[in-house]
């Protein structure tokens, strides 16, 4: 079984055809955010440490404000809340390289970090919360199902690529131009991608029109068990992400050739988003739970591959086959939250596995370039290995709901 193509999907058809690759670009800058701020500071300061500590207070403030804005969404609407935080991460992006550059201390600096973090629009879980609703409007309940795992999965390779890109791309502009162009080039995606991704047609779609409106969840339903195991296991997808971006380039600084990190981590990415793909095609016999655990166990046997690589070549070929565990096991961590959503609470459900991301992509950042400087690069090379037993352990954890199941509102039959 393979995917259909594109122009045969009734959901690209009812999205429209712009609709996917500008919610692409709209979440490079969050791609883009963490790696920015760091290389900016470390700069135009001169601290590895002090940039460190300022791309985790961004993903501190994104960990703290994302679930609120995923709440706003779901009771505002899409288009109320992520035009004016959109403009307003917009602004701060754009007076951040200022403020470094100036005589600010380093404290406003590191507020400014949160507030960057807080403000940050999640064009990927709203993406998500988005095409879940059209698929409850558009496809025949018989098909629900199998969208729904293809739409994950295009959204998990999507967000795979923006995570290697984004990355790339603040590498690229600041050792061809200058580190500020980055986050200044951040500013102006989010000014024009992310507000136009706000006011596309999409933003105003809902639940079916035939049912009844409902209430919200109470908010205990976003803390159960399940739901929590499949956060868990995101935030291990975040540190691993951050872990081994930071500790390939401390490896390949070791002969001044740090800045091919970007290209080689992109080895990784090949095989995580073909693999994400092709995830959907992974018949139902074959169970989400089941998928994590078995995705996940070849993540970490990849990553103690990666731990154990000296050369160059041996890292290539471990991050050839960490592609082929993360991309699969992200498809499923989000497929997992769409079926545990609490009703009412889509948005909130998913700027939470975002913010957890992006969260364990800072600390993780931040931590592994502490661990390059003290212990050195090859002890680096370990962490992956960590923040995958993160996500196995989770998956081992992660336990069916006890009580009957909350159906997702937006995929119930009318």
């Amino acid at each position: 079984m393979t995917l259909p193509r594109l122009t045969e999907s009734p959901l690209v058809r009812s999205a429209g055809p712009a609709y996917f690759p500008l919610a692409f670009v709209a979440r490079l800058p969050f791609a883009m955010m963490v790696v920015g701020v760091l290389t900016l500071v470390v700069a135009e300061r001169g601290s590895v440490t002090l940039g460190g500590l300022n791309s985790a207070a961004a993903g501190l403030g994104t960990a703290f404000a994302g679930p609120l804005l995923g709440a706003a969404v779901d009771r505002f609407g899409q288009r109320r809340v992520l035009v004016p935080v959109g403009l307003l991460n917009a602004t701060l992006l754009g007076a951040f390289p200022l403020v470094v550059a100036g005589t600010a201390p380093d404290a406003a600096v590191l507020a400014l970090s949160v507030l960057i973090g807080a403000s940050a629009p999640q064009v990927a879980p709203l993406s998500r919360t988005r095409l879940v609703a059209l698929i409850g409007r558009t496809i025949a309940p018989s098909r629900r199902e199998k969208v729904l795992s293809g739409t994950m999965a295009y959204e998990s390779a999507a967000d795979e690529t923006v995570f290697i890109v984004g990355p790339f791309l603040v590498g690229l502009l600041a050792s061809a131009i200058a580190p500020w162009v980055a986050i200044a080039g951040a500013s102006a995606l989010t000014f024009v991608f992310v507000t136009a991704f706000a006011l596309h047609p999409t933003g105003r779609v809902h639940l079916d029109p035939k049912r009844a409106p409902e209430t919200p969840a109470p908010v205990r339903e976003l803390v159960r068990f399940p739901l929590l195991t499949v956060v868990v296991g995101t935030l291990g997808v975040g540190i691993f992400f951050g872990a081994t971006l930071t500790s390939l380039t401390g490896f390949l600084a070791q002969d001044g050739s740090g800045d091919r990190a970007g290209l080689l981590y992109g080895v990784m990415g090949i095989g995580s988003a073909v693999l994400a793909l092709g995830a959907a095609a992974l018949p139902a016999r074959f169970p989400l739970r089941a998928r994590w655990r078995t995705f996940g166990s070849v993540l970490l046997a990849a990553a103690i591959g990666y731990a154990c690589a000296r050369s160059v070549g041996a890292l290539a070929l471990a991050l050839a086959v960490l592609g082929l565990g993360i991309g699969p096991t992200l498809v499923t961590l989000y497929s997992l939250a769409a079926q545990l959503s609490p009703a009412g609470r889509s948005a909130t459900t998913m700027t939470m596995l975002g913010s957890a991301v992006v969260v364990g992509q800072a600390l993780a950042s931040a931590a592994t370039g502490i661990v390059v400087d003290s212990l050195g690069p090859t002890t680096a090379l370990a962490l992956p290995a960590l923040a995958a037993a993160l996500v196995v352990g989770a998956g081992i954890a992660h336990r069916a709901p006890t009580s009957e199941p909350v159906e997702h509102p937006e995929l119930v039959p009318a």
